[in-house]
């Protein structure tokens, strides 16, 4: 798909040397110092950013197609680009926080004007309404910043998730027309008590919804092929589709196209996975589909770029069903009227929006109940776990009155941990005038972290708890195991093939000197290491000695 990027393979090695020895100053893991951990998805780190919102690093690209009408508070461009992640991966940010993998908001060329959606006028900064798959809105950045980020990223062990879309396209405006009716329905909108009527309708008024359902041929929609005339690329882009539908024997139906040109990601930079988009307002089997043809294109990429390859993980997909409580309710989602279990259909994991519920309660009880729903053999799955987000007006601890609490109990979770930016600084939830998710999107905090002492402090916490996960899978994939209710301690043990890890935990410690149980986790003459004060103890009759300011305590054998 991007023939004029030329930047796969040794290229990228080449263009991108640089960022090693950024690597090197900052003490990051290269490629060329790939740690012996082994990397599960069960245990990542994974940062989800807002692109528009996390670092402006080019602010040449602040404005484009003449986007300059007034918004509502907290709704317009503010400069966030795809160069600013990769600046702060360069600069050890993410390192230091210990992410492993980071997932960003669509990047994709975003309808050109804006729309009142109720809460004022908007533009689409958050990058959930295309206008064309193919290409990348320039307020974010290039195909070589894309091709740069990827690269930078793989080098420092940090995978990259990227956002698909496939259930709409952008609100119509008078820069940005209706597709033809054999592509998109404007109507009914969805209802969500059936399965019906959450799934072939429009999720709000005025977000033409893509006739995923449809296996007719349908052309490409007029305003496409003009604006691929207008840039002289249309004899490559439709090649490329008519090798595709050669190759795959799928109908030229509009999800075909849509699965074609996200998939070229996969295939052209190597990204590791996709975050799924408004999962349940799409057929099951669509998804299917798409994971079917993004496993290829990660096969692809991975066969023409064997130095490049970080693990022998596959292509990874999560998915978004909008409110759903998996914990509780199991692997299958109630539609009302039919039941859908989307691991069925391409999933790794989904996103547990039951999480910031069962924060609210004790420690133990949060982790054992997700270490035995988790590792059970007949039901076990996986989820992403999240506390704050772009899209949830009741997160847990809005007002940031608990910022070490929501550490602690994210990053020490069974389940993959998903890091909202900000949630490691603090930033704010609350912003004046807003109205709706707006409130959530203010820019990062990046003064608070150089010049506020408390923001560091918090920050310190989410830095340790993060790099000691991410040493230990036995953290998020391993089994969870009380030693002590008072003081609290419990381990994490985990093995698969001839890896095997665990670590004793103590929350809630007395500061000063204090003994710590390890059970039959360490042996006797074992020598641990508190990862959260640098503190070096030996065992002795099942117990450590501490001598530390802190109240947390992370042991692990030295070496670790």
């Amino acid at each position: 798909m991007y023939k004029n990027l030329l930047l796969t393979g040794a290229a990228l090695i080449l263009l991108f040397t640089g960022c090693k020895q950024n690597n090197k100053d900052t003490g990051a893991d290269t490629k060329d110092s790939k740690p012996e951990i082994p990397f599960f998805w069960e245990n990542a780190n994974l940062y989800f950013l807002l692109t528009d919102r996390f670092n402006n690093a080019d602010e040449t690209n602040d404005l484009n197609f003449d986007r300059t009408l007034e918004t509502a508070p907290m709704r317009g461009f503010q400069g966030g680009d795809i160069k600013g992640i990769t600046a702060k991966i360069k600069e050890g940010y993410f390192n230091d926080l210990g992410i492993n993998a980071i997932w960003f908001t669509p990047v994709v060329e975003q309808i050109h004007g804006g729309t009142d959606e109720g809460t004022g006028f908007t533009y689409a900064f958050h990058g959930y309404w295309a206008k064309d798959w193919t290409s990348l809105d320039p307020n974010f950045g290039t195909m070589e910043d894309l091709a740069e980020l990827v690269s930078v990223a793989h080098q420092n062990n940090i995978r990259i998730v990227m956002d698909a879309v496939i259930n709409h396209r952008g609100p119509v405006t008078e820069q940005d027309k209706v597709w033809p009716n054999d592509w998109v329905r404007t109507s009914p909108k969805c209802e969500f008590n059936s399965y019906e009527t959450a799934v072939r309708c429009a999720l709000v008024e005025n977000l033409p919804d893509i006739l995923t359902e449809s296996n007719q041929n349908v052309e490409l929609p007029k305003e496409l092929v003009d604006k691929w005339k207008k840039e002289g690329r249309y004899e490559q882009e439709m090649a490329e589709l008519d090798a595709f539908f050669e190759r795959t024997g799928y109908p030229r139906a509009p999800r075909f196209y849509i699965i074609k040109w996200l998939s070229d990601y996969v295939r052209d930079f190597g990204i590791d996975g996709y975050r799924a988009d408004t999962v349940r307002h799409i057929e099951e089997g669509v998804w299917a589909e798409f994971k079917k043809e993004c496993e290829a294109a990660f096969d692809q990429w991975k066969l023409k770029n064997p130095e490049l390859v970080l693990d022998g993980n596959k292509f990874y997909m999560v998915g978004e069903v909008y409110d759903y409580d998996i914990i509780s309710s199991g692997k299958s989602f109630d539609f009302g009227d039919v039941k859908v279990n989307y691991y069925d259909h391409g999933f790794d994991s989904m996103i547990n929006f039951e999480f910031k519920k069962s924060a609210e309660g004790s420690y133990e009880t949060l982790f054992s109940t997700y270490s035995d729903t988790l590792n059970t053999t007949s039901s076990g799955f996986q989820v992403l776990n999240y506390l704050t987000s772009h899209d949830d007006g009741s997160p847990f601890d809005k007002e940031r009155k608990k910022p070490y609490e929501t550490a602690t109990k994210l990053l020490l979770s069974p389940g993959t941990a998903q890091i909202y930016y900000g949630d490691e600084s603090a930033r704010g939830l609350i912003i004046e005038g807003t109205q709706g998710d707006a409130t959530l999107r203010s820019f990062m905090n990046w003064d608070d972290i150089k010049t506020d002492p408390e923001t560091k402090n918090v920050l310190n916490h989410w830095q340790k708890l993060g790099k000691f996960r991410s040493r230990h899978p036995a953290i998020g994939a391993g089994r969870h195991e009380m030693i002590s209710e008072a003081p609290y301690v419990f381990q994490r043990s985990f093995s698969k093939g001839d890896f095997k890890d665990i670590v004793v935990i103590g929350l809630n410690q007395e500061k000063g000197l204090k003994s710590i149980s390890v059970g039959s986790a360490f042996k006797d003459g074992a020598t641990l290491k508190d990862a959260y004060s640098g503190t070096t103890t030996v065992v002795k009759n099942s117990t450590v000695r501490i001598e530390s300011p802190f109240s947390t305590v992370l042991l692990e054998e030295t070496g670790s």
